[in-house]
């Protein structure tokens, strides 16, 4: 995650106090220009600066943020930038780099602060907070009042802007608990490609089981793929799933060794481009519980 003097906790007092530089004084005056880290990120933001906000986001569709290498074109982005969006709880491990490269004086926030992270493997902190509706629901208190701290004069095209996307994300929340209700409680076990479902699992009571830790750069050893496989024969889980963003080799393996249903794609830490099931936010949770519930209730 940024270093502590790059994350800016916004208030409206602290913009009026002139904590945060005025629109305009060393950009262009036209609509701000958001940077987001990765394409989750950069749906939030789009849905709460919604034309008011120029959005770009560096990870695009399909992307593995934990992997990404940053290219000059990016630093360039950011130092262009009235405010840049990241996720933090050591996601984006390269973001540091990338903000010193670019020299830009733009305002870092964490979309996730206040969140209270879940404990991962190798004793770091699991990033993947959004895939809990109601973590997202902080994500876009954060990202409007930064939004304000720097156009203070759009406050309340934010302010309604976040409201009826929070109003969605509370018909989606509930909408989740109902599709999961529909499997039986028995079946509700499933291996993905690495962990980045635990929040989902904790909000929705789904236990998904990963043979590799938190990052994909990690390779799982050989024993820790034998491990898995009695764990798989011996509890009766009753689907492995591909992530968008995974190599499906190491599942389809264990789907062939134990007989193991291979269930449909999940999308973990990436939107699909725009054409595809998980063009937004939404669309991407729905996608996942449409597949979740299609391959656990049968």
């Amino acid at each position: 995650m940024p270093t502590r003097r790059h994350v800016i906790s916004f208030t409206a007092a602290a913009a009026a106090a002139g904590l945060v530089p005025a629109l305009g004084q060393n950009k262009t005056q036209d609509r701000p220009r958001a940077v987001a880290t990765f394409s989750i990120l950069g749906d939030f933001v789009r849905n709460v600066g919604a034309e008011r906000v120029e959005v770009a986001t560096l990870v695009g569709p399909n992307g593995d943020v934990h992997v990404y290498a940053p290219t000059p074109g990016d630093a360039k982005t950011i130092a262009a930038a009235n405010i840049v969006f990241v996720n933090g709880l050591g996601l984006e491990g390269w973001i540091d780099r990338l903000i010193a490269a670019s020299a830009t004086r733009a305002p870092v926030v964490m979309a996730s602060q206040g969140i209270r992270p879940r404990s991962g493997t190798r004793s770091v902190s699991d990033p993947h907070a959004w895939q809990s509706v109601a973590n997202v629901k902080l994500y876009i208190g954060n990202i409007r009042d930064g939004l304000i701290a720097v156009d203070a004069a759009a406050k309340k095209i934010f302010e309604a802007n976040a409201a009826t996307y929070l109003a969605k994300l509370d018909a989606l929340d509930a909408e989740i608990k109902a599709a999961i209700e529909t499997i039986p409680p028995p079946r509700r076990k499933v291996i993905s490609a690495h962990s980045a479902f635990g929040y989902f699992g904790d909000a929705y009571g789904i236990e998904f089981i990963a043979p590799e830790g938190l990052s994909t750069e990690a390779e799982p050893s050989a024993g820790g793929v034998a491990k898995l496989i009695d764990q798989i024969r011996r509890e009766k889980i009753p689907a492995v799933f591909m992530e968008n963003i995974a190599d499906p080799r190491l599942l389809q393996r264990i789907a062939e060794d134990t007989g193991v249903r291979i269930g449909g794609k999940l999308y973990s830490d990436a939107l699909s481009p725009p054409d595809g099931p998980a063009a937004t936010y939404i669309a991407m949770m729905r996608s996942n519980v449409r597949e979740l519930t299609r391959a656990l209730t049968c």
